[in-house]
């Protein structure tokens, strides 16, 4: 057993790093401090975005002033020039008068950067953080009330899912303008569909299709060593695994005050239940399991199924394009169809001595135009309704399926104490699959801890 828990924490390590909160992709190689610091280069830069004019609510060329712009995204050398040679470049062209300073981080690390920004009080005019993070700093007064500066629920409404657009929100106030999401769905492989005899363009529709499917996907030899998971469930950080059965079980993580812990109900322990019933009963993954390389398992062969980001398509397309077209996408489905969506949010600063330049970048950050370039550099997913129809979002499938489902998305987050809550929820679900503890009472601590952050 302790063996299994130092591989599940290495793995877990390993996720975090792979999958921070608001971003998809590779992580940046370094993270920049100075206004043009550059990161190493990881990435390539989408070529089919047009930073023509992206249609500010100012449009007033007499704004004018220095700027600084704290961001987690654009890593590599590839994603610099992207925002230093082609959004920043558009963005001059209207505001002429306006100097940005470029700041790079990572999520990793943006947590830190921003405490630290508090704590000196020199928060970046225009920032970017990830879903789950309004709460926390809004309430703090760290972020503007967006409404302040002329931009509205309305307004984004008409080109923003609704439901994208809640993770933007404190306290009936807009603090952000999303700029993409990130998505944890059903991933699957459908040559391994037929060759269990299941119909390929049918994914499971439901928590017993899917241990059904799993269990006849899972391929074990002779000795009864597993040599390819039915659904391999831990490709991500726990947390956001678990969090789709816990939605699609129509629980929720928070009521809407952000002050009652509602995810260890009894749709939050069925859903832990029931990944521990995969794993443990059913055996359709293993903690440990692994290709022993960056590529995931479902690329190698090696898993049928996953819980997996969309980013895998940009993954396959640099390292095993061979199964591009054999990948199909799914939504969790018990009570309700659900997916757990992280993703990127544009904020103003409270305390910026230049609104109107900050709020005019924030615009441009989050316009279509600059936000498709964002988007493909990470291979994530855009927020605005009409770049489902773009080359890019087009030629990816799993992001295209997620553009399409949107309704069904559901972000984490909804407490002001989430930056210190999100810590511990590796842990719990960890113990619980390890069986360390039943699944009620590892999330019963959890409620726990969680209860303490939020009154403190």
């Amino acid at each position: 057993m302790r063996r299994q828990r130092k591989l599940l924490a290495s793995i877990l390590g390993a996720a975090l790093m792979l999958t921070a909160c608001g971003g998809g992709g590779s992580e940046p190689a370094a993270s920049g401090n100075g206004a043009t610091d550059t990161p190493d280069e990881t990435t390539d830069t989408g070529d089919d975005g047009d930073t023509g004019d992206t249609g500010d609510a100012t449009g007033d060329t007499e704004v004018s002033g220095t700027i600084d712009l704290l961001t987690p995204l654009f890593e590599g050398s590839s994603g610099a020039e992207a925002l230093e040679g082609e959004i920043l470049p558009a963005f001059y062209e209207q505001y002429p008068d306006v100097t940005v300073n470029v700041e790079y981080t990572t999520y990793g690390n943006l947590n830190e950067r921003l405490t630290t920004a508090v704590a000196s009080g020199l928060v970046p005019d225009v920032l970017m953080m990830g879903v789950g993070w309004i709460e926390p700093f809004a309430s703090q007064g760290i972020l503007k009330d967006l409404g302040e500066l002329g931009v509205t629920v309305e307004e984004l409404s008409e080109d923003i899912n609704e439901a994208v657009l809640r993770a933007a929100q404190y306290d009936g106030k807009l603090y952000g303008i999303p700029l993409m999401l990130d998505a944890r769905i059903g991933i699957y492989r459908k040559s391994m569909f037929e060759e269990v005899g299941l119909d390929p363009e049918q994914p499971p529709t439901n928590w017993d299709e899917l241990r059904e499917y799993a269990n006849l996907l899972t391929v074990r030899d002779d000795n009864g060593e597993l040599q390819r998971a039915g659904l391999d469930l831990f490709a991500h950080d726990l947390r956001q695994i678990w969090m789709p059965f816990l939605f699609s079980n129509g629980g929720e993580l928070f009521d809407e005050s952000g002050q009652e812990v509602l995810f260890n109900s009894p749709e939050g322990v069925e859903a832990l239940e029931f990944m521990n019933t995969l794993v443990n009963e059913d055996g359709v993954t293993e903690v440990g399991f692994s290709t022993g390389t960056d590529l995931r398992l479902i690329q190698v062969d090696q898993a049928a199924m996953m819980i997996g980001h969309n980013d895998l398509w940009r993954v396959a397309e640099d390292s095993s394009p061979e199964i591009l077209d054999d990948l199909g996408a799914f939504v969790i489905n018990e009570e309700r169809p659900a997916f757990f969506h992280g993703g990127t949010i544009v904020n103003v600063a409270e305390n910026t001595d230049n609104p109107e330049a900050a709020i005019a970048l924030a615009r441009h950050l989050a316009a279509p135009e600059a936000a498709l370039i964002a988007n493909e550099q990470r291979g994530n997913v855009p927020v605005h309704k009409d770049l489902l129809d773009s080359e890019y979002v087009q030629n990816n499938a799993l992001v295209q399926f997620v553009m399409e489902n949107l309704e069904y998305a559901y972000p984490e987050g909804g407490t002001e104490a989430w930056m210190e809550a999100r810590g511990n929820f590796a842990n719990a679900l960890e113990e619980a699959l390890l069986e360390v503890k039943s699944p009620q009472q590892a999330l019963d601590d959890l409620a726990g801890l969680t209860e303490a952050a939020i009154q403190r």
